[in-house]
């Protein structure tokens, strides 16, 4: 064989071994890619009184490549505070989980804001990507509903007569942060208490539906005093209650209650209260029996001193 062609023969053989070496290289970078997932899709988040005001979703983080890559994580959360890690590195082939932690504010009205969490190759071995690579999620934040009740008797104390009939008006106030209905009534152990006492209890709505943190919605309860109360007077109870229709259905019933009392007079002399009256009667009988003895003495007396008359 000719010089010429051994020369040839190796660097045939060296460009083959070259090519050996950099084809598997070049097919391995490929470029930067990243994929990600987040569990769960809805974050609940609680807002009322006690509550963590705190939710969270997990994400994991996945290089499919053969290098280490530095993924830069980025949250936006639609007004909402959150806290999650800036930076991740991903091994070749490797998963990293992380949390994403969203905090509301307090009593904040039910509602839903959106939630997006982005990963983003920021290096690759070191070494800035030659390409591209994110991925991005996107998920819920509920602000979850709660109730508050309150009720206000306008008239904690009321005295009435016999035989009459009056409105008592209560107000109901919805402090929750959504609209509720509330159901409204008399407790039924006051109920049965007055009407056994002769008194007639009338309901003209059970059920109010309240705006939150709005104008309170007055109800009335109508009641008629007993006919025939007698000569004392006597108290009695009326206790008003309002229960939120959400929590009964959701987390346990959620009941307030108002009491009023009612003093119904007994029955007296025009312009005089019994006893007072039957005091002033005694004394008045006490003054004419004593002057009717003193005339009767003066007259003992006068005779006594003229015996011939």
């Amino acid at each position: 064989m000719s010089a010429y062609k051994r020369v040839i023969a190796l660097l045939s053989i060296y460009l083959c071994s070259l090519l050996l070496v950099a084809v598997p290289a070049s097919a391995q970078i490929s470029g930067a890619a990243v994929s990600m997932t987040c569990a769960p899709g809805q974050i609940q988040v609680e807002v009322k009184p006690g509550a963590t005001l705190t939710g969270y979703t997990t994400c994991t983080v996945t290089n499919p490549t053969t290098y280490v890559e530095k993924v830069n994580i980025q949250v936006t959360s639609d007004g909402l505070a959150t806290a999650a890690p800036g930076d991740l590195y991903v091994g070749a082939g490797q998963e990293v989980d992380f949390q994403v932690v969203v905090r509301a504010n307090p009593y904040m009205q039910m509602q839903s804001r959106q939630l997006t969490v982005s990963a983003d190759v920021q290096e690759l071995n070191n070494l800035p990507p030659p390409n591209p690579a994110s991925s991005s999620v996107n998920a819920l934040i509920n602000i979850m509903q709660f109730s508050i009740v309150q009720v206000e008797a306008v008239e904690p104390f009321v005295q009435l007569m016999p035989k009459t009939d009056k409105n008592f008006q209560f107000k109901v106030y919805n402090f929750g942060n959504q609209i509720d209905r509330m159901k409204i009534g008399v407790t039924q152990n006051t109920r049965d208490s007055l009407e056994e006492a002769g008194f007639t209890v009338n309901l003209p709505q059970t059920v109010v539906t309240i705006e939150p943190n709005t104008a309170p919605e007055t109800a009335r309860i109508m009641v008629r005093t007993p006919k025939n109360q007698g000569w004392s007077d006597a108290y009695h109870v009326l206790e008003f209650y309002a229960e939120s229709e959400f929590a009964c259905q959701n987390s346990g019933c959620n009941t307030e209650s108002q009491m009023i009392t009612v003093y119904v007079r007994g029955v007296y002399l025009p312009g005089f209260e019994v006893v007072p009256s039957l005091a002033m009667i005694a004394l008045a009988g006490a003054a004419i029996g004593r002057r009717h003895l003193n005339n009767e003495e003066d007259d003992l007396e006068w005779r006594d001193a003229a015996p011939g008359l």
